[in-house]
């Protein structure tokens, strides 16, 4: 792979512990957030009046990444999982990406990945990529030098980009489920009535407390999503509190507790 004369960049795919490095990899992009204020440059206004940090790294996503320019997917600073050109010309808000592992990531670019980790990462010392934000300017000559070493066939580079799903819609916002939907899917798969109603009526008010979270930008926590959203609607579905308190124990990774069985 021939890297001179073309942009270079790192491109976070999450962190080690929270990562969406699959997700990219599968459709062919990068992604950015925050993407819940609507497409750039428009998102602007908004994000520098509570994360002005943000706007220079948005810039170098949707405005100094050209067509053409390779990526380098990173974990961390030691760590690469893939090695992609840019294919578009730009930009695009997709609204499928608002939430992936909490994070609201619609602001999204078009990858064609010529290598992927297969299960076997590129691994390089210690912050050999840089630690910072999610787009930076890649100038690690290791790396630099790995990307040139690499051997591309033809049919990576020349293979049409996965085909995003339909409701990938530029500027468009997703159409949500309507309720009497919901209630119908539930109740032909053996939901009790009274248990759709319960359930119906407890997504309300989660839209209400999800809408406060917004206006008040206050992030949500693992801890108020089980207590707010979780718990609430696995009882409305019919789990018991002894239920429950199993599934807590075994998504946790601790044994089943005797007192319990």
């Amino acid at each position: 792979m021939d890297s001179q004369g073309r942009g270079l960049w790192q491109v976070a795919g999450g962190l080690k512990e929270r990562a969406y490095i699959d997700t990219l990899l599968e459709w062919d992009v990068i992604v950015i957030g925050p993407g819940d204020e609507g497409r750039w440059p428009q998102c602007k206004d908004p994000i520098q009046s509570y994360a002005p940090g943000m706007i220079p790294v948005l810039r170098r996503f949707c405005e100094e990444m050209q067509r053409g320019d390779l990526v380098v997917l990173r974990l961390g600073t030691d760590q690469a999982y893939g090695v992609g050109e840019v294919a578009d010309s730009g930009p695009m808000w997709l609204d499928d990406f608002g939430d992936i592992d909490g994070w609201a990531l619609q602001i999204v670019r078009r990858v064609r990945w010529l290598w992927k980790y297969d299960g076997h990462k590129r691994q390089f010392p210690t912050y050999t990529l840089k630690f910072g934000p999610t787009v930076l300017r890649l100038d690690s000559t290791e790396v630099i030098e790995w990307l040139n070493s690499l051997e591309v066939p033809r049919e990576a580079r020349t293979r049409d980009l996965a085909r995003l799903p339909e409701s990938c819609r530029d500027g468009e916002p997703i159409e949500l489920a309507k309720p009497e939907s919901i209630a119908e899917c539930l109740y032909d798969r053996g939901i009790p009535g009274q248990s759709v109603a319960g359930l119906l009526s407890r997504i309300d008010e989660l839209v209400r407390v999800a809408r406060w979270y917004q206006r008040a930008r206050v992030d949500v926590k693992e801890q108020e999503t089980v207590a707010y959203l979780a718990l609430p609607l696995l009882q409305c579905l019919g789990w018991s509190p002894q239920t429950m308190a199993l599934q807590s124990d075994y998504m946790d990774g601790s044994s089943l507790n005797p007192a319990r069985t």
